[in-house]
């Protein structure tokens, strides 16, 4: 008996060691620095309307007077499929239209869960249609989506559903990880552009392994500041650059995926509340102009060199209902410097 106790006495050393080990690699050290970011912006018509802006003038700020070149869109079920059987593809397609003008590139989020709370986006007359006629709907939007935009080069990549892995996250079902294999296939099937598969990911609430698997381009989030319901306050994550570098390294390692993106950088407030329930004292909190240029210092370390910012309606709103273009202004030197490296020189002095 005392020769098995001092057995498992070793075992339970030599895991605490291993985790040791493991932890140590995973928060020490540095990143390989890159050359440049290439930052990106996520837009959501969905949200420009929750904050009571003019959508279709936000967007093109954003192509205009920020110059953005990198696009993460989203169709939303209930935008395109309003009713049964009837598809809108009116603004989604102006939004493309007008990128492919700028000469910007788009990724598309499609599925039922996408960007912006609560996550799970459903038309009103699907509702209360079971599962399993739940999953057939979605199945045939898809299809639409896909056989719409096939051709068109503006869109480089879809994003099927948004981390679909990360549990007790939005007002959804249960992940069937049976019928994200159905989605991530008709649209392999479909597309006859071929056009990359990405699958995003928790950046530190959840394994990017599981994505990895089933992704041509893995997308992780990044959030430094959130709101914790268990504590009932805000917190910041005690995380160094590396953590997420030493994450990618692992993920290279053992899946097939090369690929890895920041697709979700917070640039905007996170509270208890919806954002445009909160004051600016609230939110300032958790984002403001000098936690945006640090949230962009800290990226920099990262050793990531794709990264698509978080928040575009928040800074427009500010601008246009707050005279606050604080920030926005700030965002606007990440690609001034992309495009003008005389102008960043001037802009760094």
């Amino acid at each position: 008996m005392k020769f098995i106790f001092r057995i498992f006495i070793i075992f339970i050393l030599f895991l605490i060691l291993c985790l040791a080990g493991f932890l140590i690699y995973l928060f020490t050290g540095q990143a390989e620095p890159v050359d440049k970011i290439d930052f990106g912006i996520t837009f959501s018509q969905y949200f420009a309307e929750k904050m009571e802006l003019d959508w279709k003038k936000m967007y093109s700020n954003i192509l205009d007077d920020l110059n953005v070149k990198k696009l993460r869109l989203i169709a939303y079920w209930p935008n395109i499929e309003p009713n049964k059987d009837e598809y809108y593809f009116n603004d989604l397609d102006w939004q493309i239209s007008e990128a492919k003008q700028k000469q910007a590139e788009v990724i598309l989020v499609i599925g039922q869960k996408v960007p912006r709370w609560p996550e799970c986006h459903i038309p009103g007359w699907a509702k209360e249609l079971s599962e399993n006629e739940k999953q057939q709907r979605i199945l045939l939007m898809l299809n639409e989506i896909v056989e719409h935009y096939q051709g068109n080069k503006t869109i480089w990549a879809w994003q099927i559903e948004n981390e679909p892995f990360l549990k007790s996250f939005g007002e959804c079902s249960k992940l069937d990880k049976e019928f994200l294999d159905k989605e991530i296939a008709l649209v392999r099937e479909l597309d006859l552009d071929n056009r990359q598969i990405i699958l995003t990911a928790s950046g530190e609430l959840s394994s990017w392994v599981q994505p990895a698997i089933h992704a041509d381009i893995l997308g992780t989030t990044l959030y430094r500041i959130v709101w914790s319901d268990f504590l009932e306050k805000h917190f910041e994550y005690p995380i160094p650059p590396v953590f997420y570098y030493k994450r990618a390294n692992l993920v290279r390692l053992f899946t097939d995926v090369e690929r890895i993106i920041i697709v979700e950088l917070q640039a905007e407030p996170w509270s208890h509340k919806m954002l445009y329930e909160t004051d600016a004292e609230e939110q300032s909190k958790s984002m403001d102009l000098e936690k945006f240029k640090e949230m962009i210092k800290y990226t920099e370390k990262t050793g990531f060199n794709e990264a698509y910012l978080w928040g575009a309606e928040w800074w427009y709103w500010l601008k246009e209902k707050n005279q606050d273009d604080s920030i926005w202004q700030e965002a606007k030197k990440l690609w001034l410097i992309k495009d003008s490296p005389c102008q960043a020189q001037t802009l760094t002095n």
